[in-house]
């Protein structure tokens, strides 16, 4: 499977990096916390390292580091806008349940 981004996301991510003016791609990852187990993290890469898996989307390229690609294996990540709000969405098909806020989830 990979990770993929819509071209929303990705247009998303490619501007913030040109504003940042560094950057080679996105981390996505996962840490423990929340109330169902895991919440996503992501962080702008500065520097490729050789032991990230790498898939690219759309012109971006996202790495993850093999120890949570188990986690999230298969995720499309979308950029939505809805009213005032904005932000990232995880289409990730290994969630078997989410806290009611959104916040974390559990594989």
């Amino acid at each position: 499977m990979a990770i993929t981004l819509t071209q929303s996301a990705a247009s998303h991510v490619a501007r913030f990096i040109q504003k940042r003016g560094k950057g080679v791609g996105l981390r996505l990852g996962v840490k423990t916390t929340g109330c169902s187990g895991m919440a996503y993290v992501l962080e702008f890469v500065d520097t490729e390292s050789d032991a990230d898996q790498r898939f690219e989307s759309h012109g971006v390229k996202v790495f993850v580091d093999p120890k949570n690609l188990p986690y999230v294996d298969g995720t499309e990540l979308d950029f939505v806008r809805e009213g005032l709000n904005e932000g990232f969405r995880f289409n990730n098909p290994n969630v078997q349940a989410e806290c009611g806020c959104g916040e974390s989830f559990n594989v």
